[in-house]
């Protein structure tokens, strides 16, 4: 692997801004990674080489003009699948949107390409980003780079495997139920989910929506607070939040004296796989390291099921109902059904999904005024049989619906929290393990910093996988079906 796909986005932007690397170069060597090793993972499923090409070329020529630039000028990167990009094609991941060339950009991607990113394609999503699996009937299944057999988590499955395989040092993803924090998890790179609104997420047909946001993804912390600092502040928000670009400027890694409250099943009996538990108990004597307090405490999710479960059928039905109603024949069983929850949703059930979100947000308040922290598993299960629709059972206990494994991200959701997952190494046959790590609502900044005193000790991103590039043995290409 060239050394131009080693740097971070840091990096590589400095130097196409000192003249060190021209962006088509940094370009050239992009497109090369994804022609060497993308046929193993199937993260990348739309290419724009050519529109990528023209721009380099222009980005060259305002640096030799000495012209005011963004801070990710010449950087390039390939979008995640559910943004809308103007005139390259944006499925979702659906057969019901297979030729959807959109006329616009999504707000998350106008602020990249303004920010000066070049872009090159699109990344694999979950059909409308449901579930931590990237799998789809139009492009297939996305797999893991450290092992191609197993699944890359999802949604945002493709930027992470993209990010791990070295195609790119910096992505854009959205995170509902855990789409950033699972498949950084799962391939060992860093996801963060920010408060609500620090980053908007369009949502035309409900302009009120939180649970779902917008986050990057990369290898470092200091390459996410760049990504913020070219994505965050207010717009069309009715409750504007109290963070802006200028507040993820100063990156300070720090744990001194930081409070952490810990716990693997949350206080509820959450089911975590023995080895996931195993690598994240190795890693408590980091924090400690590091200066933390740490004590074994939880938030009290009680009622947070009900929140995260009630509010995702609501958006789904909003968002997603009048497609499934037109060409429900083309969209996968998971989210019919759960459009259909959303439809079935009575005054009584938002009454108390509400009064269920009032007593959680109490709680979150009586945790963070004893604690800076909460540390806490990214994912009960390990990067699994990238054939499945979803693990069908974690540990001992039966997995229901295709949200049921994913509970440890869920639960944090319901919360609104900024959280980052953090890689915390990896098990004995070398399959990667993360923490997420939640601050109070808008510590989005000072949450920065204390990730990035634990990776100061730790840089379990810096392990690069290994891949063998034999297309005849990579991703699987048939998911097992289920019916409607």
């Amino acid at each position: 692997m060239n050394e131009i796909q080693q740097l971070t986005a840091v990096q590589l932007t400095h130097k196409i801004r000192v003249r060190e690397l021209s962006a088509r170069e940094a370009l050239a060597s992009h497109i090369e990674a994804i022609e060497r090793v993308n046929a193993a993972i199937n993260a990348v499923v739309t290419t724009d080489f050519e529109r990528a090409e023209q721009l380099a070329a222009a980005a060259d020529e305002a640096t030799a003009r000495s012209e005011a630039t963004g801070i990710l000028h010449g950087l390039p990167m390939t979008h995640k699948d559910t943004f809308n990009t103007s005139g390259l094609r944006t499925t979702q991941g659906s057969l019901s949107l297979e030729h959807n060339i959109p006329t616009h950009d999504d707000l998350q991607i106008a602020r990249l390409k303004a920010a000066g990113v070049i872009r090159t394609g699109k990344t694999n999503v979950p059909e409308f980003g449901a579930g931590s699996h990237t799998f789809n009937e139009v492009f297939g299944t996305t797999t893991n780079p450290y092992a191609t057999d197993r699944s890359a988590g999802g949604s945002s499955g493709g930027v992470a495997a993209s990010i791990a395989a070295r195609i790119q040092p910096l992505g854009d993803g959205s995170d509902m139920g855990g789409s950033l924090r699972i498949p950084a998890s799962f391939c060992n790179v860093i996801g963060f989910r920010p408060s609500y609104g620090v980053i908007p997420l369009e949502a035309p047909a409900n302009a009120y929506s939180w649970l779902a946001r917008s986050g990057p993804m990369a290898r470092t912390v200091a390459d996410i607070a760049l990504f913020m600092q070219a994505s965050a502040g207010d717009s069309q928000l009715p409750t504007p939040n109290t963070l802006s670009a200028s507040d993820f400027g100063n990156l300070k890694p720090d744990l001194q004296g930081v409070r952490i409250g810990y716990s693997f099943d949350f206080g509820m009996g959450v089911p975590v796989e023995a080895e996931v538990v195993e690598v994240l108990k190795g890693q408590l004597s980091v924090f400690e390291a590091a200066g933390a307090i740490l004590e074994e405490a939880t938030i009290d999710f009680t009622g947070a099921d009900e929140v995260f479960g009630n509010v995702r059928a609501f958006d789904f039905a909003t968002n997603l109902g009048p497609l499934v109603k037109a060409k429900g024949e083309l969209i996968k069983p998971e989210v019919i059904w759960n459009v259909k929850k959303g439809w079935e949703l009575d005054g009584e059930a938002m009454i108390s999904t509400v009064a269920a979100r009032t007593r959680l947000e109490r709680a979150v308040q009586a945790f963070y005024a004893k604690y800076d922290v909460f540390l806490s598993p990214a994912a009960q299960v390990l990067p699994f049989d990238a054939s499945w629709r979803w693990p069908r059972t974690i540990v001992d206990s039966s997995a229901e619906t295709y949200l049921d494994w994913m509970r440890s991200a869920c639960l944090l959701s319901a919360a609104s929290l900024p959280v980052i997952a953090m890689p915390a190494g990896f098990t004995v046959s070398g399959l990667p393990v993360g923490w997420q790590m939640a601050a109070n609502h808008y510590q989005d900044a000072a949450l920065l910093n204390w990730a990035a005193g634990y990776e100061q000790l730790t840089n379990f991103a810096k392990t690069a996988p290994q891949l063998a590039i034999d297309p005849s043995s990579a991703h699987p290409t048939r998911i097992e079906t289920v019916s409607a």
